[in-house]
C-alpha cells in the first residue's frame, strides 16, 4: 500500500444466532444482507461481515429443512458489533438459557441488538424490551401481549427503531429493516444500490402497516418497472398521478390497484417517497441550500422540504446533514 494511504475502517461484524427451529427465510436474509461482498460498492473492503452461530453444534432449522452445523458456538456474539435475531414458530416455548443470556450480555456491552419477525420474543425473554416500542409478526400479536405485557408492542407497523434495539413485523420485514440499516449506518446512496442489486423496494416507512391478509391478484397485473423508471428520471418535474396513469395508458383507478398490489403503496406515496429519497442523497452529497434541493427533488419548497423529510426520517434537514452528509461517516451510529 502506498505510503500515506488510508486503511480502509474494518467491516462491521454482525453475529446472527440461530436457534433450534429458526426460520431459514430469515437467516438468509442477514447472510444476504450483510454477509456477501458489494462490489458494485466500489469500496476497498466489506462493509459487514457476518458470523453464524449456533447454541449447539447441531441445530435443526424449522420443520427440519436442514440442520446447521459447522458453525461457531454463542461465544460469536462476545466480537459483535451487532447482534440479529431471526424467528422462529414455537414462541410460547421459552428459548434457552444460553440463548437469552446470549443476547442479554451483547447488548448489555453496548452493541445493537436486532430482532427479524418472532426474534422479538427472545429479546423481551432477554429484557431488552420492557417499557420499549417494539414489533412482532401480526399472528402472534395477542401472544406476545400475553407473555411479555411490560412492552410497549405496535402490531402494525413493519419494523420498530429504539435506537440500540430494533424489531422487524413478518419474515419480508426483515428486508424493510436490514435496508434501513444500511441506510442509518451508511446514508441513502449506498442503500439504494444495495437494494437495486436485491430487487427490492429501497425504502419502506418502518411506519408502514403490515399487510394483513392482503390478497394475491388471481391475473398478475404488468409490471410497473418501466413507468417506475421513467418517473425516477424526472422526480423534479410536477409529475401527478394523472400523467403517470397516462404514461402507462391505464386510468388512474387501475394504476392505483397495479401499486397497491405490486408496491403496496399508492402512486403518490410512491413519488413522494421517491423524492425524498433524491432529496436525501442531494444533502448526503453536499448540497446546503436547501431550495435547490426542494426544487431538484420536486418537493416545491423548503417548507415541505422540512416537513416530508422529518415524516420519512425522523430528522430534519440540518439534523440528516449532520448524521449523513460530507464528513458525518464517523459520527453515524453503527
Amino acid at each position: 500500500m502506498p505510503q500515506g494511504s488510508a486503511q480502509p475502517a474494518p467491516p462491521h461484524r454482525v453475529a446472527v444466532i440461530v436457534d433450534e427451529g429458526t426460520n431459514p427465510f430469515e437467516v438468509g436474509v442477514a447472510t444476504e444482507m450483510f454477509g456477501l461482498p458489494r462490489p458494485e460498492l466500489g469500496l476497498p473492503g466489506p462493509l459487514y461481515e457476518v458470523t453464524l452461530c449456533t447454541p449447539v453444534p447441531g441445530v435443526r432449522m424449522n420443520h427440519g429443512f436442514f440442520t446447521m452445523t459447522g458453525v461457531p458456538g454463542l461465544e460469536a456474539v462476545d466480537a459483535a458489533d451487532t447482534l440479529v435475531v431471526p424467528g422462529r414458530p414455537d414462541n410460547v416455548v421459552p428459548r434457552g438459557v444460553d440463548v437469552v443470556d446470549a443476547i442479554r450480555r451483547t447488548h448489555a456491552r453496548g452493541a445493537r441488538v436486532i430482532s427479524f419477525c418472532t426474534g422479538s420474543f427472545a429479546l423481551a425473554e432477554a429484557g431488552l424490551l420492557d417499557g420499549r416500542r417494539a414489533t412482532t409478526h401480526w399472528h402472534w400479536a395477542d401472544s406476545f401481549r400475553e407473555l411479555h405485557p411490560k412492552v410497549l408492542l405496535e402490531p402494525d407497523v413493519l419494523f420498530v427503531d429504539e435506537g440500540d434495539v430494533l424489531t422487524a413485523a413478518g419474515s419480508a420485514a426483515a428486508l424493510d429493516l436490514g435496508l434501513y440499516v444500511w441506510r442509518r449506518d451508511h446514508g441513502a446512496e449506498i442503500a439504494n444500490s444495495v437494494s437495486r442489486r436485491l430487487v427490492f423496494a429501497a425504502h419502506r416507512d418502518g411506519g408502514q402497516r403490515q399487510f394483513v391478509q392482503r390478497p394475491v391478484p388471481e391475473v398478475p397485473d404488468e409490471s410497473l418497472g418501466p413507468l417506475l423508471a421513467w418517473a425516477q428520471e424526472r422526480l423534479g418535474e410536477p409529475l401527478t398521478v394523472a400523467e403517470l396513469a397516462a404514461r402507462a395508458a391505464v386510468s388512474p383507478a387501475t394504476l392505483h390497484r397495479r401499486f397497491r398490489a405490486q408496491l403496496g403503496t399508492t402512486p403518490l406515496a410512491w413519488l413522494t417517497g421517491e423524492r425524498v429519497a433524491l432529496a436525501c442523497r442531494l444533502i448526503e452529497r453536499g448540497e446546503a441550500r436547501l431550495d435547490v434541493v426542494a426544487a431538484r427533488s420536486g418537493l416545491g419548497t423548503a417548507a415541505n422540504l422540512r416537513a416530508r423529510l422529518r415524516r420519512e426520517t425522523g430528522l430534519s434537514p440540518s439534523a440528516y446533514r449532520r448524521r449523513f452528509g460530507p464528513g458525518a461517516g464517523e459520527a453515524v451510529p453503527v
